[in-house]
């Protein structure tokens, strides 16, 4: 789902018009950023919890060359779901979810030590 689809669906529901809704949700977003970016934390109740960590500095190897790279530190996001939506997404069917691709580590723990890693300094949207 998209923003986009997530304005439609609330301006559908409480009868308001999808530019007056997508400024609502923009502003949203936005304060939860401000947050994270001024406090390293929100907590939104029977939502879940956003927060800022810091990231180790770690070796790692470039897939494609083999080379070993200094990964350096950074500033992550984490998210952990509340409770409610813990329990709801536990009670999904599974046969409705995508499948994830092979090789995704999506099912990993990312407190692992990873040995691989994309081209360094290469900034990306998380950055």
């Amino acid at each position: 789902m998209t923003k986009k689809e997530i304005v439609k669906k609330i301006s559908e529901d409480i009868s308001l018009t999808q530019l007056k809704t997508k400024d609502i949700v923009q502003r949203t977003l936005d304060a939860i950023i401000q947050t994270l970016v001024s406090e390293g934390r929100i907590e939104l109740r029977n939502f879940g919890v956003f927060e800022v960590k810091r990231r180790a500095p770690r070796k790692a190897r470039n897939p494609r060359t083999g080379d070993k790279v200094h990964v350096p530190s950074k500033n992550v996001v984490t998210f952990k779901p509340g409770k409610e939506m813990e329990e709801l997404v536990r009670k999904m069917n599974p046969d409705n979810l995508p499948l994830l691709e092979e090789g995704s580590d999506a099912d990993t723990d990312p407190n692992e030590s990873v040995d691989s890693v994309v081209e360094p300094n290469v900034p990306t949207s998380a950055d």
